[in-house]
């Protein structure tokens, strides 16, 4: 249940609810429908807040447009109401400057703004989400995984909410065996002493075309034996093939640790695939043992026809098991091992099909978590060229990537301060921007769109981008700092009466809004787009009204309204992973 942590939407609402009681003292009505039915109206003429009569008209009844005379006939007076409006079936509410400053401006420059119970639900959910493969490189296509899954763990956490990151990294199966096999039988180079990680990606893609380049050969057969050896070798746990896995997983898990470094990425668990390979036989075994799953042309698993899911392997007729094997084991390890009551899988668009399959599965063995397993699916990153593919080895490693993006920032934006600024103020601040320019892209868009990286586009400081919204946030900083602006200094908030100031305050009371809205929906894109007008509201209100040359008591209050906005946009940013600077 959402609670009334908006000041003014509560005012509002004790205004409605008083109303309601004189005018039909029989009639029960929620006071948190009413609360949660307020919106903001179209646009300033209309008044700034509205609340549609229809949802009244069954208890009340009467017809709403009735209902809304009544109730702005029996309004109270209100200091932080200036107008009660009436449109149709709507009644529209025009708050006062000093409304907005008692009741949103000044809780955003005491912080309580930003501390606020806006829920009353709080199931503790664990969001799995970055599953790299060892033994590949991290390349920019991982990111929107990484970057969707840190946001969501952040507003969520904003929310008050009992949050457990995990990730499952792919560390067994036939793409190691692929790279052990080109490392013990075709390797010539040396490895290397920095960045083996990333080497160990390209020895991965380059046995990849190896292998396909040799099928229908007479090498074919003999590469099938010799990873057949590796996995054999890999699964009993022993044999130098083990002790090869052992070394090189250290290497990508080096590399991993480090990409998450510059992400400020942390998880509270990390399952491993290797983990749960011999405990999710074990487990399939005992559910075909007792009649619960079937054999179907030597294969081990379950008919989910009627559900029209086909039928899941869960045991090859090798004796070896699938994803779909694992996430089962996995999901009843997550729930005994941290009590969870929510499971959200981050995984793309094309496993769909297979956590369909798994969470029947789930339900069909009385495991009744299996319906609080939900997976978030999204759609993949494209270059402007087309589709990345580590097996092909045509992607942007993530390493060379942020390397080329923060030269390009301090050559571009920042080697003109050299000199004022240290160099490792100039370094921080390119590393903030390359960051935030690739974690707003990768979460900007709605989560069943495709995405196109662009460099160029990602970096520009017009549009929606990260470095945009950080370059109003500094921006916002230098005037601060050069009109002396004091928090301790007494503000008359009624003077912010024009039409851009006013605007500017609409839009800043529903940063609350917002992010409970992302939390409830999984949808970042909500937090990026209302950052985005907020900072173009932010332009119209400092290119309308003068700050510097204005009167003290005018400027004071404008101060107090910019200082307001950049903690609200710096907050934002920092839901979504980004560090704003503060100068650029």
């Amino acid at each position: 249940m959402t609670l009334e942590h908006n000041l003014i939407l509560k005012h509002i609402t004790d205004l409605l609810v008083a109303s309601i009681e004189k005018s039909f003292p029989e009639a029960q009505v929620s006071r948190s429908d009413i609360y949660g039915g307020i919106t903001e109206t179209p646009n300033l003429k209309m008044g700034h807040f509205a609340f549609a009569c229809f949802p009244l008209a069954k208890a009340l009844k009467q017809a709403p447009v009735q209902i809304a005379n009544a109730l702005k006939e029996n309004m109270d007076q209100s200091e932080a109401v200036t107008e009660v409006l009436l449109q149709g079936p709507y009644i529209n509410f025009k708050l006062s400057a000093k409304g907005f400053g008692d009741y949103l401006l000044a809780e955003v420059i005491s912080g309580q703004f930003f501390e606020k119970e806006l829920t009353q639900e709080k199931p503790r959910t664990m969001i799995e989400y970055s599953q790299p493969n060892t033994h590949k490189e991290m390349h920019v296509g991982h990111m929107r995984n990484l970057c969707l899954g840190n946001a969501l763990v952040n507003i969520k956490k904003y929310c008050k909410q009992d949050v457990i990151p995990v990730t499952y990294p792919g560390d067994s199966g036939t793409h190691v065996a692929k790279c052990l096999w080109y490392l013990k039988f075709h390797n010539k180079e040396e490895i290397p002493t920095q960045g083996k990680g990333e080497w160990l990606g390209r020895i991965y893609s380059t046995a990849n075309l190896k292998l396909e380049d040799e099928l229908g050969t007479d090498k074919e057969d003999e590469n099938r034996a010799q990873l057949t050896e590796i996995l054999r070798q890999l699964h009993a746990e022993e044999g130098e093939f083990f002790d090869l896995w052992q070394e090189t997983r250290k290497w990508s898990l080096e590399l991993m640790e480090k990409t998450y470094d510059w992400a400020g990425v942390k998880f509270d668990r990390w399952f491993f695939e290797s983990e749960m390979d011999q405990p999710s036989i074990d487990i399939c075994k005992k559910y075909y043992d007792d009649g619960v799953f079937v054999k179907d042309d030597g294969a081990i698993g379950m008919d989910l026809k009627d559900d029209k899911l086909g039928f899941c392997i869960l045991i090859k007729s090798d004796g070896t098991g699938l994803y779909a094997t694992k996430d089962v084991a996995l999901a009843i390890k997550k729930f005994e091992e941290f009590g969870v009551q929510n499971n959200i899988y981050i995984v793309d668009s094309r496993q769909a099909f297979h956590f369909k399959q798994v969470f029947k599965v789930l339900e069909k063995i009385g495991f009744e978590q299996a319906k609080d397993c939900y997976h978030l699916p999204y759609e993949m990153v494209e270059l402007t060229s087309g589709a990345m593919s580590s097996r092909k080895g045509n992607i942007v490693a993530l390493s060379e990537l942020v390397n080329n993006m923060e030269s390009m920032i301090v050559e571009k934006y920042l080697e003109k301060y050299r000199g004022d600024w240290s160099d490792e103020e100039i370094q921080s601040t390119a590393h903030k921007i390359a960051n935030g320019a690739i974690k707003y892209g990768m979460v900007r868009m709605d989560n069943n769109r495709k995405i196109v990286f662009d460099m160029n586009e990602w970096l520009k400081l017009d549009g929606e981008t990260g470095p945009y919204l950080q370059y109003v946030y500094a921006r916002i900083n230098s005037l601060l700092e050069k009109q002396g602006y004091n928090d301790k200094t007494a503000v008359n908030y009624s003077v912010l009466d024009s039409d851009a100031e006013l605007a500017l305050m609409l839009k800043m009371s529903f940063f609350n809004d917002v992010a409970l809205k992302a939390h409830e929906q999984n949808k970042t894109n909500l937090i990026t787009t209302y950052l985005y007008e907020l900072g173009k509201q932010f332009n119209s209100f400092y290119a309308e009204c003068p700050i510097g040359k204005a009167e003290e008591e005018v400027k004071a209050a404008r101060l107090a309204l910019s200082k307001s906005c950049a903690e609200i946009i710096n907050t934002g940013l920092s839901l979504l992973g980004i560090q704003a600077p503060n100068r650029m």
